[in-house]
């Protein structure tokens, strides 16, 4: 546990450093969690957990933290019409099922290929395909409708 922790705030440490931000214990806290979960929590959420560890962190310093690593690319800000937002700590490309009565994300095995992308562009008349991003949304198995 001990090498996965140095890993870690090396990693962060090099991200903040590269990307001109300072090392802070109150951002490698929001770092450990965000990291530690597969819950994809938003940032109350996140509050909650790091100031168990952190008890005189705030609400802002949260947010801060959290934009911070989005803009580090240590995590993924995933964002709704209704204004929320969850966060990700993984990074690389994948997609995200949200069930649209409690909230709850989760993430969607598999991906797409640059050439299936390519496919989709020329059935739409030529639309150059740059990215893409597929949010399954439903309800959860707590949450489904009892038949």
């Amino acid at each position: 546990m001990r090498n996965a922790t140095e890993t870690m705030n090396t990693r962060l440490r090099k991200a903040l450093e590269d990307t001109g931000h300072r090392y802070t214990e109150q951002r490698a806290a929001v770092y450990r969690f965000l990291s530690s979960t597969t819950s994809h929590p938003n940032a109350d959420e996140v509050f909650r957990e790091v100031r168990n560890h952190v008890p005189g962190i705030s609400l802002a310093t949260v947010y801060k933290s959290l934009e911070t690593l989005v803009s580090c690319g240590l995590a993924a800000k995933l964002t709704y019409s209704d204004g929320s937002a969850r966060y990700d700590a993984r990074t690389e490309p994948h997609h995200h099922a949200r069930c649209v009565r409690c909230g709850t994300v989760v993430d969607v095995p598999g991906s797409f290929s640059d050439s299936d992308m390519d496919a989709l562009g020329r059935e739409l008349e030529g639309f150059s395909v740059t990215g893409y991003r597929l949010e399954l949304t439903g309800f959860c198995s707590r949450c489904a409708p009892q038949a």
